[in-house]
């Protein structure tokens, strides 16, 4: 069974008078263990796929299956433990907390707290290589290292997935570079799966599948 289906998903958006079909129609399985390239352009509907991949946004119509489970019907309660329990997400702009460190906004994720979360942390941060600036708030750190932050607060609840929104978007090629290193290896030693979006195919030597979506609908898969 795949970890992730998507059956016949439509997303649409009003924008005024006009209908706007961020996906349209998508169909597409994701097996335990891809490393899932998704490339288009700006506005192709890659964003708005992963989202609905991830239960951050709903469907319009279509099914969307995690382990099985149509996360397009269960109520906003399970669909937050669903996500919690299985997927990690990282974005474009880190989003991390400006008055945490690095360890805090790594805590702070934990969904079931225990005695040996100051463990978790350091082990996630270690992953990484971030453990020496544990201390350190984000605006000490630099790009990739607050992006390296972001993938340790990902990790700390061990999910099977890791949602991708363009990690180094905003990081120069050589950063980004060891941004998609610290992923193919926890896709690797791991087994977890990663689907990563971006707008460029220099991530191509990643992926163990890559498709292309254009006008939300996926236009080539390789």
């Amino acid at each position: 069974m795949a970890i992730v289906e998507a059956k016949n998903v439509i997303k649409n958006y009003k924008q005024g008078a006009r209908i706007i079909h961020a996906v349209n129609g998508t169909n597409l399985k994701i097996e335990k263990g891809d490393f899932l390239v998704i490339i288009g352009p700006s506005g192709s509907g890659k964003s708005t796929l992963l989202q609905l991949i991830g239960g951050l946004d709903r469907p319009t119509s279509g099914i969307i299956e995690i382990n099985g489970t149509n996360i397009a019907k269960i109520s906003d309660a399970n669909l937050s433990k669903l996500r919690r329990d299985n997927i990690g997400f990282i974005f474009q702009n880190f989003n991390l907390i400006p008055t945490l460190t690095a360890a805090q906004n790594v805590e702070a994720a934990i969904a079931k707290r225990g005695k040996d979360d100051a463990d978790r942390v350091k082990a996630a941060l270690k992953q990484v290589g971030l453990e020496e600036r544990a201390n350190h708030l984000p605006s000490l750190l630099s790009g990739g290292e607050q992006q390296r932050v972001a993938i340790a607060r990902a990790l700390i609840n061990k999910p099977a997935i890791i949602l991708a929104d363009e990690p180094t978007g905003n990081l120069d090629s050589n950063t980004g570079e060891e941004i998609l290193d610290i992923l193919k290896k926890l896709n690797e030693k791991n087994k977890q799966t990663v689907i990563l979006i971006t707008h460029g195919d220099y991530v191509k030597k990643y992926a163990t599948r890559m498709i292309q979506i254009k006008d939300g609908k996926i236009s080539t898969v390789k």
